[in-house]
């Protein structure tokens, strides 16, 4: 496969919708600690979220209307080292918690906030390695 400077590497890229993008860069950075990795005028940016990517694009009226709408249209989940320490961190923010830390049976730790522009992110630790059978899932 071809790389391009100009397109993170990684598989899955999600893009969210945010009436300022310059502002919701900004915070998403500070608060959930991602990096800047480009940014095209005032409409576009794409954020460095560990091995993976996020980008950002200027929102339209009907982006801001389906969002207003669907009270959780879908959320986004972020792998860290730490679950604990990354929510002591965002807690200090403006992010509206949604869910507190919570320890799962399938074993990761997860919490999850809302952002400035009403996304939901999932935070992610890993604890435990535990197989799917032991708690109902279904290997394919």
């Amino acid at each position: 496969m071809l790389t391009n400077r100009s397109m993170p590497a990684c598989s899955v890229i999600p893009e969210l919708a945010y009436r300022d993008v310059i502002q919701a860069s900004d915070w998403l950075c500070a608060t959930f600690g991602f990096l800047p990795r480009l940014r095209i005028g005032t409409h576009r940016a794409q954020l460095s979220v560990g091995s993976g990517a996020v980008v950002l694009t200027e929102a339209t009226e009907a982006d801001l209307l389906l969002l207003s709408i669907l009270a959780r249209p879908f959320a986004v989940m972020v792998r860290v080292d730490d679950v604990d320490r990354h929510f002591e961190g965002v807690t200090r923010s403006r992010a509206s918690i949604v869910g507190e830390p919570t320890t799962y049976p399938y074993g990761e730790r997860q919490y999850s906030c809302r952002d400035l522009g009403g996304y939901v992110w999932i935070f992610s630790q890993t604890v435990a390695d535990v197989a799917p059978e032991t708690w109902g899932g279904v290997p394919s």
